[in-house]
């Protein structure tokens, strides 16, 4: 909607700074045509660009090395990604959780996943995990610790030695209910993320 108010101004201004010419009818129609399409929820945006960041851009390219030996058996409908940044140990620097929600990435156990630091380097990679991931607000190592699904029940992360556990269902089960205070992390089912292809 952004895009389209923003065209709309920028169509605005240039028909503002039109003389009295043949081009100032051509400019009003597209204008009105425009306007009538927006207005009318009509407008084709099929072609316009996938919105696209730079962390994204990140992901991408770790994805790739990550999955050098995956990438030639890997169809187009398996890749793509989804991810939600985070700061992880309080350093003002968001980590990235990247996860998968596919048939290749995901079986009946859960799926796999990842958490990357600021600069796109690994941190971990995890499997057999159900999405959302929770963040609490214990730490272990400076690294919060994290409240994982796996096989229905959640299990308590924590930072050993650099790494968090790539398997959460071999971990320590989480007694009790969620913490109030912890954070829903890679909620890709119920916050609609955006999805992106590598």
């Amino acid at each position: 909607m952004k895009n389209k108010i923003l065209i709309l101004i920028a169509i605005l201004a240039l028909y503002s700074c039109q003389s009295k010419t043949e081009s100032k009818n051509i400019i009003k129609t597209i204008i009105q045509d425009t306007l009538s399409k927006t207005i009318g929820g009509t407008a084709d945006v099929s072609d316009a660009p996938a919105k696209e960041d730079k962390a994204a851009k990140l992901i991408r390219k770790q994805l790739k090395v990550l999955l050098k030996n995956d990438l030639p058996v890997l169809t187009k409908e398996n890749r793509f990604f989804y991810y939600e940044a985070f700061d992880l140990n309080n350093d003002q620097k968001n980590e990235y959780f990247v996860g998968f929600s596919n048939s290749y990435f995901c079986g009946s156990g859960g799926c796999s996943g990842y958490i990357l630091n600021n600069k796109g380097s690994l941190i971990n990679s995890f499997t057999v995990t159900d999405f959302p991931i929770y963040v609490t607000t214990s730490s272990t190592e400076k690294f919060y610790n994290l409240l994982m699904k796996s096989g229905g029940l959640f299990h308590h992360i924590k930072m050993k030695n650099g790494k968090y556990p790539s398997n959460p269902s071999v971990q320590e089960k989480w007694k009790g209910d969620l913490p109030k205070e912890s954070t829903k992390v890679l909620d890709i089912y119920d916050k609609k993320l955006v999805k992106y292809s590598f």
